[in-house]
């Protein structure tokens, strides 16, 4: 199967779980993925969140899931445990269409490395 096929269909399918699982149904998008990545990371699942701390969240994802393509380095927990990273390399210019694909790509990498799919 090619690369893009594979990885078209893994995405679907963490879609779908995930949809499933906390939209009932109803179809997230990849920034609703991203910000669920960043609560799962925090491990304060049952806690309501302002603005600036969703755009934390999304951030701590962001790091997570792109840390094995080496732009970020976990560094430490804060006395809130909230986790921060290092960065290691300059994200490259991408279009946004690109952007998206790496993302997408690192998202299904982090759901196959936790089991989530397979």
């Amino acid at each position: 199967m090619a690369r893009d096929e594979q990885l078209k269909e893994r995405w679907e399918l963490v879609v779908e779980k995930l949809s499933n699982q906390f939209a009932d149904g109803d179809r997230l998008d990849l920034d609703s993925i991203i910000y669920l990545i960043g609560v799962q990371e925090l491990g304060q699942i049952h806690r309501e969140y302002k603005k600036d701390h969703k755009l934390d969240l999304m951030h701590i994802a962001i790091c997570k899931v792109l840390t094995p393509y080496g732009f970020y380095e976990f560094d430490y927990v804060d006395e809130e445990g909230w986790p921060h990273y290092k960065v290691l390399a300059q994200l490259p210019h991408l279009k946004a269409g690109e952007q998206s694909v790496l993302m997408k790509e690192a998202i299904v990498n982090y759901f196959l490395e936790t089991e989530y799919i397979n």
